[in-house]
């Protein structure tokens, strides 16, 4: 059974700085795609980056600029590095993956279609 699991969630002030973690017990090699997601209550889930297996990465417009995605696959760790947060950053980060290596599957918004699996979600509140 794939199970993701993420960490570095925290409250934060505006412009400050965080870096999420997402681990799996499943070898990283598998994965074709690798996303990161956010979600606030009472809205749709909102593709934040993608990573394809060749480290090639696509970003949400919201976050370009600002938020870096990197998988690292000897270590079986998907990260987010995000940069001056904004109060509209708050939401439910999750991690997701797919073992679908298609390219073109590996972008936003159409990787929200290919998820197979995701993670419990870790907090990020950005105040004012």
């Amino acid at each position: 059974e794939v199970q993701l699991v993420e960490s570095g969630g925290a409250s934060v002030q505006a412009g400050g700085s965080l870096r999420l973690s997402c681990v799996s017990s499943t070898a990283f090699r598998n994965f074709g795609c690798m996303a990161w997601f956010r979600q606030v209550p009472g809205k749709e889930r909102e593709g934040v980056a993608t990573i394809h297996f060749s480290a090639t990465t696509t970003y949400s417009d919201s976050v370009q600029g600002r938020f870096a995605i990197s998988r690292d696959d000897t270590k079986n760790t998907l990260s987010l590095q995000m940069n001056s947060l904004q109060p509209e950053d708050t939401a439910m980060y999750y991690c997701a993956a797919t073992y679908d290596f298609d390219y073109g599957r590996c972008s936003l918004p159409g990787i929200s279609s290919f998820v197979e699996y995701w993670g419990q979600g870790t907090q990020v509140t950005v105040s004012s």
